[in-house]
């Protein structure tokens, strides 16, 4: 016999798993919101515009970007930790706003698991090694003697010492045990030209907008992380990083979606599935496919693993090199 106290929890959980398919049945009857934490004009910006368009399409209501920049992406992501978990409020999550953030930034608001709903992971890029076009190396073997041969004398360009760029770049030092001086700028626009002009010899980046200016020699490519169709014959860091300790630097840059902490386990699976039959999509694969991005379209448990094991790995660097969060 069921105790009157047991039979009323299975009631009120078989009364709440009813609430919510009703109302992912119902749902989405309004426009959505989807908060992007970074400036309009970026690259993060212009996968949630993509987003925006192939779900826009599959739910059957409007998408609409909403840009809250600032603070490394925190302020944006905390408005969407913050909103009503409805399913009316989305936002877009990277490796930078969430497993990073909470590892590098100091005072972050919110929990990248506890205050979300993960939904499923976008897609994901390469790290590529860039370099001045006048370096004196061909690949990354010869790359990585010219260093050690010249300790002090070369310098690794950044975008902060709270971010997850810097975090990579001192991991990749310490694996193939090299002395290139840190220099810090405020973004790309800052560095490229000084890049190609080699007064900084090195960086490491996401492929999206370097490889305009890799085809064109403007800059070399010495290796990725990942297979990247839009650099052929760069090789993998598996594979070119074999003879000089960089073979396990395999990090890749991932773009997800979040919703608010309860949200309708019904409603994140819509949102999933809408997302996961974009990303793959001829039209998904190709607007992806330009920014040199691999579609993901994870379920929610998997994207909620992804995030726990970035928030372990990083940490654990982090106390490696004795990185503060700033």
């Amino acid at each position: 016999m069921v105790c009157p106290a047991r039979f009323v929890a299975i009631i009120a959980v078989a009364l709440g798993f009813a609430s919510g398919t009703a109302l992912a049945q119902t749902w989405p009857s309004q426009p959505i919101k989807l908060i992007v934490p970074f400036p309009p004009g970026g690259g993060t910006d212009g996968v949630a515009r993509a987003l925006a368009q192939g779900l826009s399409t599959e739910l059957g209501q409007p998408v609409v970007v909403e840009n809250k920049a600032g603070a490394g992406g925190t302020i944006g992501a905390n408005a969407v930790a913050t909103a009503a978990s409805d399913g009316y409020t989305i936002g877009l999550a990277t490796s930078s706003t969430h497993p990073a953030a909470m590892v590098l930034q100091n005072n972050v608001p919110y929990h990248a698991l506890k205050n979300f709903a993960p939904v499923t992971q976008i897609a994901s890029t390469s790290y590529v090694l860039i370099g001045s076009p006048t370096l004196p190396a061909s690949n990354l073997a010869e790359l990585i003697a010219h260093a050690k041969a010249n300790p002090g004398k070369l310098n690794f360009a950044n975008v902060g010492t709270s971010t997850l760029g810097y975090l990579l770049t001192m991991q990749m030092k310490a694996l193939s045990g090299t002395e290139i001086v840190d220099v810090s700028y405020k973004g790309s626009s800052q560095f490229y030209p000084d890049l190609m002009r080699n007064q900084v010899q090195l960086f490491l980046d996401n492929p999206g907008a370097s490889t305009p200016l890799v085809a064109a020699g403007k800059m070399k490519a010495f290796a990725v992380t990942s297979p990247t169709p839009s650099m052929p014959g760069v090789p993998l860091f598996s594979e070119a990083g074999k003879a000089v300790g960089l073979q396990g630097f395999d990090s890749e840059f991932w773009y997800g979606i979040v919703a608010p902490a309860g949200t309708p386990a019904a409603i994140v699976e819509r949102i999933q599935a809408a997302t996961a039959k974009y990303v793959n999509s001829p039209e998904g694969k190709k607007a992806f496919a330009s920014r040199s991005l691999e579609p993901v379209g994870s379920t929610a448990g998997q994207f909620a693993a992804t995030i726990q094991k970035d928030i372990e790995r990083f940490t654990a660097l982090a106390k490696q090199f004795n990185i503060q969060p700033q």
